[in-house]
């Protein structure tokens, strides 16, 4: 049996986002089928999956796919309903963990416009490219599904 020694390291990294909808829009949209604003190419668990998220403590950002296959993605710690979600979740190591990943998202109004803050702090094995590419991954779903939708329909 062939042991591997990981540095465990931690790393945190934050993210803003503005978005031209109130507030309220933004935080419904986030909390509410997300499957309308996640990108195809962030879709995992294979082709006709569907993305849902339970946005109560102990609920699932899920993705189911026809034929049984699923990824959890993140279990909700806490919510501030309109405000804040606090989600856990796993990187396994075939994508590059083990890591823990826990993800704040927020919603707050600065200068009459609404902000998406992300929050994710990465413990286990992490590296400065891995953190970098989950921080851009996370910019282009928030950026070219999240942001985009919400805009479309405001």
């Amino acid at each position: 049996m062939t042991a591997l020694l990981n540095d465990t390291r931690s790393v945190t990294y934050e993210l803003e986002i503005p978005v031209d909808a109130p507030t309220a829009s933004v935080w419904d949209t986030l909390t509410t089928n997300i499957e309308a604003w996640w990108l195809h190419d962030f879709h995992m668990a294979g082709p006709g999956s569907e993305i849902t998220l339970d946005a109560t403590a102990g609920g699932l950002l899920v993705e189911r796919a026809p034929g049984g296959g699923s990824l959890l993605w993140y279990t909700v710690q806490m919510v501030l309903p309109g405000s804040t979600l606090h989600l856990v979740g796993h990187i396994a190591p075939d994508w590059g963990g083990p890591t823990t990943s826990i993800l704040t998202l927020s919603v707050e109004e600065r200068d009459g416009r609404a902000v998406l803050k992300i929050r994710d702090a990465l413990v286990g094995c992490v590296t400065e490219e891995s953190a970098a590419q989950q921080r851009d991954g996370w910019r282009q779903l928030f950026t070219d599904g999240f942001k985009a939708h919400v805009e479309s329909r405001a």
